[in-house]
């Protein structure tokens, strides 16, 4: 199925800010669109992406029904006025080298925050819920004060109950250790609907049922006992930032678990193994490591290798956004007393079959 939705699995049940029908939402920062994706199913309805990385953008233009409401833009010079009252929801995965060991953990003193920003566009669009994702690092007690003055404060302000939790993406659905921290902030009368997703510890396929159809596309024999092999969830994926001179799969420790799971993460394959293998550790392609970010098979990254796997590296997995767009979109119906948002699909996962 490509990526782009037909006429019959539009909204039908409930009915945007801007009176359109499905909720409605802004997304920041937006990536190669792995949130995006995820909100969609959830009944969200993008009214502007905006990201300044110029593959990413290619990336979001190659899905159709959001190619006119991407904009390619530095988001210090982008305003949200022109959306108030029409938002429902205001998203986004903000910069995460300010929480983050391998950017330093600066915080308030990376020139890479972008929370303030995000506030301030907040206060001009005045959706009914926020959305906003990072690195666990963000819930250490290092950043209590910064989350309570910076984030929580001037969002209480505007009258919004908040709420943050460490979510793993593999609890999900997602084959792949990738804890992430998501603030959700709604208006207090729909904030007392919400509730967090229900997490499901067993629900990840491992890495061989993830990539064996990929793994075995060139017609390796090796394939099936390679996927028995690879039994496990995948380390967090890594290399999304642009200082890295190519895509590889993380640091030591996470390369040599990489091997045990019959992967080598030095680098990224431009194809998968030949008939002729040899029998070494194969290396992952940008669409396997996809795959393991719960990206559609299909999904149209641009770019070459580099900037492709970045745009993998930085994502936040859809099944992940599915899940607490979902609960988002339940407490927004509640509130209002109308039945939550329905589509004719649910996410795929990325099984092999």
């Amino acid at each position: 199925m490509p990526p782009d939705r037909t006429a019959d699995e539009r909204l039908t049940t409930v009915v945007g800010a801007d009176g359109e029908p499905g909720y409605t939402s802004v997304e920041i920062c937006a990536g190669a669109g792995g949130q995006a994706l995820g909100l969609e199913l959830a009944g969200f309805r993008h009214l502007a992406l905006v990201e300044n990385d110029r593959w990413c953008c290619e990336t979001l233009r190659a899905r159709r029904a959001w190619r006119s409401n991407v904009r390619e833009i530095d988001l210090h010079e982008w305003t949200a006025r022109k959306f108030k009252g029409k938002v429902d929801l205001f998203a986004g995965g903000v910069p995460c080298p300010p929480f983050s060991r391998a950017g330093r953990q600066l915080g308030a003193e990376d020139e890479r925050d972008l929370f303030p920003k995000a506030i301030d566009l907040i206060r001009e669009c005045a959706p009914r819920a926020v959305m906003l994702e990072n690195v666990r690092g963000l819930l250490s007690a290092e950043f209590a004060e910064y989350r309570r003055e910076q984030i929580e404060r001037p969002l209480r302000k505007l009258g919004y109950g908040v709420s943050w939790k460490l979510i793993h993406a593999s609890d999900f659905g997602v084959p792949q250790l990738r804890p992430r921290t998501i603030f959700v902030a709604l208006v207090e009368d729909a904030m007392a609907h919400f509730e967090w997703p229900t997490a499901e510890p067993d629900a990840a396929p491992t890495v061989g049922t993830t990539l064996r159809r990929e793994m075995a596309s060139r017609g390796w024999p090796g394939a099936v006992g390679w996927a028995e092999r690879a039994n496990d969830i995948a380390p967090t994926l890594v290399g999304g930032s642009k200082k890295h001179g190519g895509p590889d799969l993380g640091p030591t420790q996470a390369k040599k678990r990489w091997r045990e799971l019959g992967v080598n993460g030095l680098g990224l394959a431009d194809a998968p193994p030949p008939p002729a293998w040899n029998g070494e550790p194969p290396m992952l392609t940008v669409r396997m490591a996809a795959l393991l970010q719960g990206f559609p098979r299909d999904w149209p990254f641009a770019g070459r290798k580099t900037n492709a796997y970045r745009q993998v590296g930085n994502a936040f997995p859809p099944p992940v956004a599915h899940a607490v767009g979902a609960s988002i979109a339940r407490a927004l119906s509640a509130s209002a007393g109308q039945p939550p948002p329905t589509r004719a699909t649910t996410p795929r996962r990325s099984r092999s079959r």
